[in-house]
């Protein structure tokens, strides 16, 4: 019951990619002297997090417009309570050194929105990716998508417990709650279940990192580490 976005392909890229701005951050290694570990996404200095804002979009935009369209959204949406669905407003607890630089930054990608919206209602091949209905639905369907991978990525297997995840959109028309629970070892009930195959499962590769003394060169530490795999199955 639950709709797909058309075209599917350049929506699931958008999906994969969204975020790609992190990875220049991701690939600097950057050392939290609390941790001894490279910064949790949620204790990334407010500085180095404000400089990934522009460029996830960039990124997109030279995929598709609509890609960039709506990695702009999901850039904006962040800092502005994700455009009514969250209450929480992450403009507010900005400090006010760094303020002027992120209204700066949003302010472009609002403009950036506009631009790319009359790009797409230009071109009568792509008007319909522009109109307000469709880009909500993506939005929507984008922010479960990235939150569902903050569950399964942010915290150990073992601490994780049920969540549930609102607004997500069965149409344009039709948004329901749903509900992550874990099964044990990596199986996860999903319901209303909104995947087109019964089960489906997803790995994410990474490495095991130790805890390292100030001043070690983390990304030589993270590549000398050996490969691992984490995986999560998502059943009726």
């Amino acid at each position: 019951t639950f709709a797909t976005i058309e075209p599917r392909d350049l929506y699931e890229d958008l999906v994969a990619h969204h975020d790609e701005g992190w990875d220049l951050l991701d690939e600097r290694f950057l050392q939290d002297p609390e941790t001894g570990l490279p910064y949790h996404l949620v204790k990334t200095p407010l500085a180095e997090l404000v400089a990934t804002g522009n460029r996830s979009p960039d990124l997109n935009v030279a995929r598709h417009p609509f890609c960039g369209l709506l990695s702009s959204m999901h850039t904006y949406g962040l800092y502005n309570g994700r455009y009514g669905l969250s209450d929480f407003l992450f403009i507010n607890v900005i400090p006010d050194e760094l303020r002027p630089t992120v209204e700066g930054m949003l302010a472009g990608e609002l403009a950036r929105q506009d631009q790319l919206k009359a790009q797409l209602r230009a071109d009568p091949a792509t008007a319909a990716l522009a109109e307000d209905a469709l880009l909500l639905q993506a939005y929507k369907l984008l922010q479960f998508f990235d939150t569902l991978a903050l569950y399964c990525q942010c915290e150990q297997p073992d601490n994780r417990v049920p969540q549930d995840f609102a607004n997500v959109p069965v149409d344009a028309t039709r948004d329901v709650t749903i509900t992550v629970t874990p099964l044990g070892g990596d199986r996860y009930r999903v319901s209303p279940y909104p995947f087109d195959t019964p089960e489906v499962s997803f790995a994410t590769k990474g490495r095991w990192l130790a805890p390292q003394p100030e001043g070690v060169d983390l990304h030589e530490a993270f590549y000398a580490a050996p490969p691992a795999e984490q995986r999560v199955t998502f059943v009726t």
